[in-house]
């Protein structure tokens, strides 16, 4: 073999793997639930009465971040690693993982949650 290919070959097979694991996460994600379930429930839990939600309609007074990119970032309620379990238990029981937060306890199901978090993490 051509030595000078090698490390071309390497960074396609790197790129591939990368792509590869990219769309893992994303079926992994998707598997969560029905994202379209979830942006009726996010209406149906007025979500947008504290943060801008990308593609949902809602009033421009925000209280808590903006959701945009919110698949992408690092930690949930700036404490959480951000997975879907997190993401799930933060929806469920705000007030048991940041008791301080100004995140209200919504009474949101763990099915309703899983759609929830199955829309935001496709806004990515």
């Amino acid at each position: 073999m051509n030595r000078g290919l090698l490390p071309q070959i390497l960074l396609i097979l790197l790129c591939a793997c990368d792509a590869q694991q990219e769309a893992g996460r994303k079926d992994q994600l998707v598997g969560l639930g029905d994202a379209e379930i979830g942006e009726t429930a996010i209406q149906q839990y007025a979500c947008v009465t504290c943060h801008k939600i990308p593609g949902v309609v809602g009033p421009d007074a925000w209280i808590g971040p903006s959701l945009r990119h919110i698949g992408s970032r690092t930690y949930l309620a700036g404490i959480l690693p951000n997975t879907p379990d997190n993401m799930i238990a933060w929806l469920t029981n705000p007030k048991v993982i940041a008791p301080d937060s100004a995140m209200p306890d919504l009474g949101v199901t763990d099915a309703h949650a899983r759609h929830i978090a199955a829309f935001l993490y496709q806004l990515d």
